[in-house]
This record gives C-alpha cells, sequence and structure tokens, in this order.
C-alpha cells in the first residue's frame, strides 16, 4: 500500500512595505467608517432617549401634543411624501436624460450636456432654496390654480390653493431638481458600460434602438439604477435649507399638494426650531434625528437587498 504523495508546501508571497501600508489603511478606513456610524447612532440615541421618556409638559415644544409620536409623526409623513413626490419627478427624467447622453445624442452635445449635469450637482442647496422661494413659487402659482380648478375632483389637487405658491409640490420640485444631477450622473456612467456584445446582438437580429435599450440597456443597468435611486432619495430625505425656504408648514398630515396647510420635513424642523431651542427641547430635536436615521437605514437597508437579489452579467455570461 503506497502512501499518498505530500502536499506541496503553500508558497507565500512577500508583503512589501507599500502592500502592508496598503492594506493597514484600507483596513483602518473601512473600520472608521463603522465606528462612526456607530458613534452618531450613540450620541442620537443617548440624547434621544429622554425626550421620549420625558413628561411633554416639561417640553415647551411640544405644546399642544399629547407626546413625542403625535409631534413626529407629521414630520415623518412629510418627509416621506416630500421626498417621493421628488423622485416621482425625478427618476424618469433622469434615466430618459441619461439614455439620451448615452445612446442618442452625438459625441459633442453628449459631453457639454454631462458637464451641465455634473455643474448642476455643485450648485448649493441655499441657492435652490432662494430659486424655489423668489421664482419657482410664483410662477406655478397659476398653474396651481389652474389644476384645482380642472382636477379639483382628485383628493391630491382638492383644497384651497395657497396663494404664494409655497406648497410641499414646490418643496419636491425643488428637491427633485437637487437629486437630478445626481441620479443622472450614475445612471450614464450604468448605461455606457453596458456590454457592446449584448448591444450588437440586439440590433444584429433586428431590434430597433429603443427594443435594443429596452432589452439590453435597462436590464443590464437595473440594479445602477436602483442604486442611484436611493442615494438621490438620500439626499431628498436629508435636504434642509432649500426645504425650510420654500416650504411653507403647518404641522399636519395631509395628502393635499396645493393648499397652504402643508407637512414639515425632519430636517427642516430641526433647522428652524434648534437655534431657539433649551434644555428638552434640544433632546426632542436630537429625537427626530434619530428618525431621520432610522428612515434612512431601513430605506438603504431595503435597496442594498432588491440590488443583491439580482446577479450582475457581462458581456462573458
Amino acid at each position: 500500500m503506497t502512501s499518498a504523495p505530500a502536499r506541496p508546501a503553500r508558497i507565500t508571497a512577500k508583503k512589501r512595505l507599500g502592500d502592508r501600508l496598503f492594506s493597514g489603511g484600507a483596513t483602518t478606513a473601512g473600520a472608521l467608517i463603522l465606528a462612526m456610524l456607530a458613534a452618531v447612532a450613540s450620541f442620537l440615541v443617548l440624547q434621544g432617549v429622554p425626550a421620549v421618556t420625558a413628561d411633554p409638559r416639561d417640553m415647551s415644544i411640544l405644546a399642544g401634543h399629547e407626546n413625542f409620536w403625535t409631534y413626529v409623526w407629521p414630520l415623518i409623513f412629510g418627509t416621506l411624501w416630500s421626498a417621493a413626490l421628488a423622485l416621482l419627478m425625478a427618476v424618469p427624467l433622469s434615466i430618459g436624460i441619461a439614455l439620451f447622453i448615452s445612446h442618442y445624442a452625438p459625441r459633442r452635445i453628449a459631453q457639454g450636456l454631462g458637464y451641465i449635469i455634473d455643474l448642476l450637482a455643485a450648485v448649493p442647496s441655499v441657492v435652490f432654496g432662494l430659486w424655489g422661494a423668489n421664482t419657482l413659487a410664483p410662477a406655478v402659482q397659476p398653474f396651481y390654480t389652474w389644476l384645482n380648478d380642472n382636477l379639483g375632483w382628485f383628493p391630491l389637487f382638492s383644497g384651497q390653493v395657497s396663494g404664494t405658491g409655497r406648497t410641499i409640490l414646490t418643496a419636491s420640485i425643488v428637491l427633485a431638481v437637487m437629486v437630478l444631477p445626481i441620479i443622472t450622473a450614475l445612471c450614464r456612467e450604468i448605461f455606457m458600460q453596458t456590454p457592446v456584445l449584448h448591444e450588437e446582438a440586439a440590433l444584429a437580429l433586428g431590434a430597433t434602438r429603443w427594443e435594443m435599450i429596452r432589452m439590453t440597456v435597462l436590464p443590464f443597468g437595473r440594479s445602477g439604477i436602483i442604486s442611484a435611486t436611493m442615494l438621490g432619495l438620500g439626499r431628498a430625505l436629508g435636504e434642509t435649507m432649500a426645504v425650510a425656504m420654500v416650504l411653507s408648514s403647518a404641522g399636519v398630515v395631509t395628502f393635499q399638494v396645493l393648499t397652504s396647510t402643508n407637512p414639515s420635513t425632519i430636517a427642516a424642523n430641526i433647522a428652524l426650531s434648534f437655534p431657539e431651542a433649551y434644555g428638552l427641547n434640544v433632546n426632542v430635536l436630537i429625537a427626530t434625528g434619530l428618525m431621520l436615521f432610522a428612515i434612512t437605514l431601513v430605506v438603504n437597508s431595503i435597496a442594498r437587498w432588491v440590488v443583491n437579489r439580482r446577479k450582475e452579467f457581462s458581456g462573458a455570461n
């Protein structure tokens, strides 16, 4: 009976100083991100819990509310509602612009339009807020009146139209413009990475350009579109100054988008209320920030789960 041949000794590559430094730096950076996230979460929990458990009568910011949850619920609703309206307008337009740049526009026009989109992402939010409050709101107010007169039977367009145009719909339009360059830039890069073999195969089989895009480009970029949308959603959920400058809020829960009675958002409410807050009132605002942190975490977790369900494919498979 012969013995099994001895396994050759495993050769380990010698790590150079640069390899060790790079590996250690990458590991430290990854651990630092987790530590920062844990530190932010710990701060929000430790500072926010006292506001949830304290007597509402001890906090002036909760005047007129039974408890913390009746105060924060309209803010949560306003945050989600404005972000949803913004994505409803921004995502189809972003995908259309990205497809035009990547597959339809001549090269010179595509490059110029790409630069404009990237430049739009660098505009400060306060500029968007000034534009929304002083230019957009007065301009769209007649259109809101027309919507109410002709489509007032629809619940979203019912109610007394705002005379200033500073409504939740105006704030959502501003948010849509702000997240548009983020979603467009990411979708453009994803669409341009579609394997050429897939596109040429679809065209060779007699597909039109739109059919080729529908069968190859969009399925290839589906996970990327979801990721880009979630990044845009994160920007819309956390936007502060633009919403605070445009929206005329009343702290209510309503689906009407043309009236002057609008729900506020968590970020805008913190920015407007924090300068005058003191004592436990500060803890209340921090607790609302904890709600926003939890919403963002849940939304991104759902997006990651959706993206991971679909395997990426390339020209090789």
